[in-house]
């Protein structure tokens, strides 16, 4: 038998390893950080940059992609040539790959801090950045799949088909979620508006975690558990099931992130339903995974790789589990905007994540090396503390979830609200919040071990940078279509198993976009409804500059306590000219749809200035450079005219005057606060954000505020 000689490039593999645990640190810590400020937010320190508005989506950011996507292309980019038996397809292509997305990274680091963001959760960066990820994905999408043609093995491995799906569904998310009008090099408006926005942003965020955080680490866990197990995988024809069911199901779940708002209730219904059916798919894969393990259980108890994999394959099960029980909507309507979601999100990241993370780097680093992990005890050590984290973390938060739903949801005997104030919440949950910061402390002091353990293995071995190997070349042999071999065949096939689950994922995400989007009546328009001012543009931004709506809804739900605590629920129409939508994900503090009106200028120059003086107890951060920093007046033609490009109905040739309707308005707040004893210049940020606020949710009442 002829048998070629090749290698595989272990090399590139270092590479995402390196940065994987350089930024996992850096993530981590930066979340152990914001963790603190919710109790001490002294350690805001009183800069912008460093506000937990600003970090938050640094710290999502760092983890999600810098992290676990450097982990994902490290563990793709061993398991890939050696399932195919070829080296990557080339070599330079994986540079750019890796340097690429560093770059990325880098420039995520940079530009979050500063307030340069599109506010949308988990896609933050603007459309400079966007365009980059965009290129370096697609580049590392050409190299694997061109590897996979020119394979030595005649089917495709259950991983490659989960990375398939995950290259062609990332790709197609990204793309539809960016769509954007740039205003300035870090400054767009998303192409979509309010309830539209909202629909495609939550189909986004749900599937980003579905297909980068998921479907990519099941094909990791089909290589490297059998490995770690020396066992074959439980059951192929399982395999096939949750493979098909899972990435045809998920799409359609992105709606479950909306019940109970302005979305139509079709879709909900549709996100619900089909969240419900996602616990099949997904728990046969957590048994296929657990399963797998037959007569190897006994391992378990001394093999730290195991250990951290079996926890992993059991965090998937339960938050696959939580999340359809979360899309219940009587589950939903007690547990959203409360920290049970932060809890349930962390279970997964931790857990299913970070443990089958550390599994496979535990597993991989001693083989590329060629020597013997360095410390098993302290690898033990580290299962042990990186569960305790888990659970000091999620517990408490379960718990501040509860505390929260039911303070307020709670009415007395007479029927009115038994805590009106939402600050009354929050400084009861103070010490879970205590409790949080130490489980993430326990579980980076576990990462930090990890760390040591592998440089010294490192240190210790030998790097092979070129991995000699062999195999028989792939004998190209006709072979027909059979009834009962499908699948075998479709293996073969790479190209036209690609284009299959394209077809498969696209299904459920056109058949909720297309009648939201043609069908008018969908979205039914308010006539009292009005674009945003000039001014109240400016604040706007600054409202999601500074990261707003990290920690305030702005989403009235038709619930009794919430309409007696905020004001008239909330209609889709009143957001059809908010570009992006804001409705936030999480309350750490109220609701500001109704805000408009509701408190004089003069208290949220002084909220701003130092929220204590205002709200005894509060959390919030001051924000002392609203007073000095000033709005850019030069852009405000230009934000018009991108408006009016949205379709936001300012009339032709407003933009050419839009300045003298902003300095009314701004010289109107600027005199109200003076007569008040505070001084302000019309100029300043904090003039304009006050605009923005005091425009909030004032459309549907009988005399709207413009400002005029």
């Amino acid at each position: 038998m002829n048998v070629e000689k090749f290698s595989y490039d272990n090399n590139i593999v270092r590479l995402f390893i390196y940065a994987s645990l350089v930024f996992g640190f850096v993530g981590m810590l930066v979340g152990l950080i914001m963790a603190i400020q919710l109790y001490y937010p002294e350690l805001n320190l009183g800069i912008s940059y460093t506000t937990f508005g600003r970090i938050r989506p640094l710290h999502t950011n760092a983890v999600i992609f810098a992290f676990i996507g450097n982990i994902i292309f490290a563990g793709i980019y061993y398991s890939l040539q050696r399932l195919t038996k070829a080296r990557m397809y080339n070599d330079f292509l994986s540079k750019f790959h890796f340097w690429g997305w560093q770059s990325i990274i880098v420039a995520a680091a940079i530009t979050l801090p500063l307030g340069m963001t599109s506010s949308k959760e988990y896609a933050e960066l603007e459309w400079p950045i966007d365009i980059a990820i965009a290129i370096v994905w697609l580049v590392f999408g050409v190299n694997m799949i061109m590897t996979i043609i020119k394979r030595r093995e005649e089917h495709m491995y259950v991983a490659i088909w989960f990375y398939i799906a995950t290259f062609v569904t990332i790709t197609v998310l990204h793309v539809v979620n960016s769509i954007e009008i740039p205003l300035t090099l870090f400054k767009s408006y998303s192409a979509y508006a309010g309830v539209q926005d909202a629909l495609v942003q939550w189909w986004y965020g749900h599937n980003a975690v579905a297909f980068f955080l998921t479907t990519p680490f099941l094909g990791l866990m089909y290589y490297y558990l059998p490995k770690a197990a020396n066992r074959p995988v439980y059951s192929y024809r399982l395999s096939i099931l949750h493979f098909w069911a899972l990435i045809f199901l998920y799409i359609w779940a992105g709606p479950h992130h909306l019940l109970y708002s302005a979305l139509p209730d079709w879709a909900q219904s549709l996100g619900t339903v089909f969240s419900i059916m996602l616990i099949a798919p997904s728990w046969g894969g957590m048994l296929n995974g657990l399963l797998t393990l037959r007569g190897a259980w006994d391992r378990v108890r001394t093999d730290p790789i195991l250990k951290f994999m079996v926890v992993a394959v059991t965090a998937y099960g339960m938050s696959t589990f939580e999340g359809p029980m979360l899309s219940l909507r009587g589950v939903n309507a007690f547990a959203h905007f409360t920290d049970w979601i932060i809890a349930h999100v962390h279970i997964g990241a931790l857990g299913w994540n970070g443990f089958l993370s550390f599994g496979m780097l535990y597993w991989i680093v001693p083989r590329m090396w060629k020597t013997d992990l360095y410390s098993k005890k302290m690898a033990n050590l580290h299962f042990w503390i990186g569960t305790l984290g888990i659970v000091f973390y999620s517990i408490p938060l379960y718990w501040a979830g509860i505390v929260q739903a039911l303070m307020w949801k709670q009415f007395t005997p007479l029927g009115i609200l038994q805590y009106p104030n939402f600050l009354e919440t929050t400084l009861q949950i103070i010490p879970m919040y205590i409790m949080r910061s130490f489980g993430g402390l326990l579980y980076l002091t576990g990462f930090i071990m990890m760390v040591y353990n592998l440089a010294v293995t490192i240190k210790l071995g030998t790097f092979v940078k070129d991995e000699e190997a062999e195999a028989a070349p792939l004998l190209k042999v006709k072979d027909e279509f059979k009834r009962g071999l499908i699948h075998r065949w479709l293996e073969k096939r790479p190209m036209k198993f690609a284009l299959l689950s394209t077809i498969v994922i696209l299904i459920g995400g056109a058949v909720e976009f297309i009648p939201t989007y043609l069908v008018k009546s969908n979205i039914p328009t308010i006539s009292s409804v009005k674009p945003y001012s000039p001014l109240e543009l400016h604040g706007r931004d600054i409202y999601i500059r500074e990261g707003c709506n990290n920690c305030h809804s702005q989403l009235v739900r038709p619930f009794r306590s919430e309409t007696e605590r905020y004001g008239e629920y909330s209609k889709a129409g009143e957001y059809v000219y908010d570009h992006p939508f804001l409705w936030g994900s999480k309350r750490t503090g109220p609701d500001l749809h109704r805000e408009g009106g509701k408190y004089g200028n003069l208290w949220h120059f002084m909220h701003m200035e130092d929220p204590r003086t205002m709200s005894p107890g509060s959390i919030m951060p001051p924000y002392p450079w609203l007073f000095t920093e000033k709005y850019d007046r030069e852009l405000t033609p230009r934000m018009i005219s991108v408006m009016r490009t949205l379709g936001v109905p300012y009339e032709d040739g407003y933009e050419k005057f839009a300045n003298d309707d902003l300095e009314i308005q701004a010289k109107k707040i600027s005199d109200d606060l003076l007569s008040s004893g505070a001084d302000a210049d019309p100029e300043t940020d904090i003039v304009a954000l006050i605009a923005y606020l005091q425009r909030l949710g004032t459309d549907i009442k009988s005399k709207p505020a413009n400002g005029k």
